[in-house]
């Protein structure tokens, strides 16, 4: 973790930051819910509300630190800002995400905007389907 980021990123260095962030880039897991935050910060000790854990998150995503996601309809999820763009894959059995790059996908998306005179500000690509893992149960 370092806190260069934080401060690079507008935000002033706290307890609750510092060890949200650490969550974020220690877990095995991508992404990450706000709950999934706080029971990681409780199992490690920590005394940190999960609202506080929402505040910073909306923080974070507002300063370019995290991306959020929504998979599906009941929870958020939360990808740490690596500065490399990629899509996603979703198992909408087991909600297994795997993180994909197209070239040709990219290219198509901008030849569209194009076509209909759009300027591509942000985009982002869920791909909904079954998992190999769950086909074969």
């Amino acid at each position: 973790m370092s806190k260069d980021q934080l401060k690079k990123a507008g935000l002033k260095i706290t307890g609750p930051r510092v060890k949200i962030f650490q969550v974020l880039t220690t877990s095995d897991k991508r992404h990450l819910s706000a709950e999934d935050i706080y029971h990681l910060l409780h199992a490690q000790g920590e005394d940190i509300g999960l609202a506080t854990v929402y505040r910073v998150l909306t923080q974070f995503e507002s300063s370019g630190l995290v991306h959020r996601h929504r998979f599906d309809e009941d929870c958020a999820v939360f990808e740490l800002s690596d500065g490399e763009h990629h899509d996603h894959l979703v198992c909408i059995n087991c909600q297994k995400v795997v993180e994909f790059v197209d070239d040709v996908i990219e290219k198509r998306q901008e030849d569209i905007a194009k076509d209909n005179g759009f300027e591509i500000t942000d985009h982002s690509l869920y791909i909904y389907g079954v998992c190999p893992a769950c086909q074969h149960k």
